[in-house]
């Protein structure tokens, strides 16, 4: 049994690797200041024995014994990350280097869930790991990209001069059950949409493109990550399956059996036109990993998840099948 700190373990993907982690036989010490984290999240987990909840800020040095730790903490979608921008780069350069700190005293792995818009709106398509990325250090965006840009040469240099175990994953488009369904990015939007029966909005032409991975093909990749001997990363973890904002309107147009109409918005500034991983680097170092779960099988799972959501709290109820044909 490894005992294994998760930060922001409350959050949408920190949620499913605890319970993974518990899953495998581990105990877990979930650390979420509630920021965009949610206790319902992790309310499944609370009679496990082997699960531990602290409310705290990784803005603040955290002591605790552990074997791994995974640095998730950090609002990830631009309407929560750009609502206090201050407070997000902080949390990804003074998060970053509190891990660290406390990685190096106690001799445990760490890693760190960056992402892909260290690749900015991306010249070179798909995106590999050895791209620099086209990022504005000015943009709305910036403290979001920057601030990951920054821990990713936190995590190198405290490998290189501390002798730190440090893994870093570049995380791409994820989505799934416990998403929040406020966060404003593309799927919760357009499925809430969809279920509530109003327009479905689309930024610019919907032609731009993202490549979408389920939440469970994540969890393994990180976790196959953390397990590799003499291999830092970064590597991407996504799904390199392209769809057009158009294309993933169009299905979850047909699993809700929705009727509501399409209105185009202007795109908002830096906003990528492409997004796709380049995961050759993956299936060489991380066992042969790759994707398993295909969009209309992962959107039919998150459509149940918000359905039961808009249920409780509105007394919401659906006319017609959640999935369609």
């Amino acid at each position: 049994m490894k005992r294994i700190l998760v930060t922001g373990g409350a959050g949408f993907i920190g949620s499913h690797l605890c319970k993974r982690l518990l899953d495998e036989g581990n105990e877990v010490i979930c650390l979420d200041n509630y920021f965009t984290g949610s206790k319902e999240n992790i309310i499944p987990l609370m009679d496990n024995p082997y699960f531990e909840l602290i409310r705290h800020d990784v803005t603040i040095p955290f002591m605790i014994e552990v074997d791994e730790i995974y640095n998730l903490a950090c609002p990830a979608s631009p309407v929560h990350y750009q609502y206090n921008s201050i407070k997000t780069i902080k949390t990804s350069v003074m998060g970053a280097i509190n891990m660290l700190g406390l990685a190096k005293r106690v001799k445990a792995k760490v890693l760190q869930a960056s992402t892909s818009e260290v690749y900015g709106d991306p010249e070179i398509h798909p995106q590999p790991e050895s791209y620099w990325g086209n990022v504005n250090p000015i943009g709305p965006r910036s403290c979001y990209d920057e601030g990951k840009r920054c821990a990713e040469t936190l995590f190198m240099d405290y490998h290189h001069q501390n002798n730190v175990d440090v893994k870093i994953v570049r995380i791409f488009n994820t989505y799934g059950p416990n998403m929040n369904p406020d966060d404003g990015r593309v799927v919760s939007n357009f499925i809430m949409q969809a279920l509530k029966g109003e327009d479905i909005t689309i930024f610019g032409d919907g032609h731009q493109t993202r490549s979408f991975q389920y939440v469970d093909d994540l969890v393994e990749g990180m976790m196959r990550l953390m397990s590799t001997e003499n291999f830092t990363g970064p590597v991407n973890i996504g799904n390199q399956n392209e769809f057009t904002m158009l294309e993933l309107a169009e299905v979850i147009l047909e699993l809700t059996g929705s009727s509501s109409k399409l209105v185009f918005r202007d795109l908002p500034r830096d906003d990528p036109k492409q997004r796709q991983p380049d995961t050759s680097l993956a299936k060489k170092h991380l066992d042969g990993w790759e994707p398993k779960i295909e969009l209309r099988e992962g959107l039919a799972h998150t459509i149940a998840y918000f359905e039961k959501h808009l249920q409780g709290k509105n007394g919401y109820r659906r006319t017609e099948p959640v999935f369609g044909k």
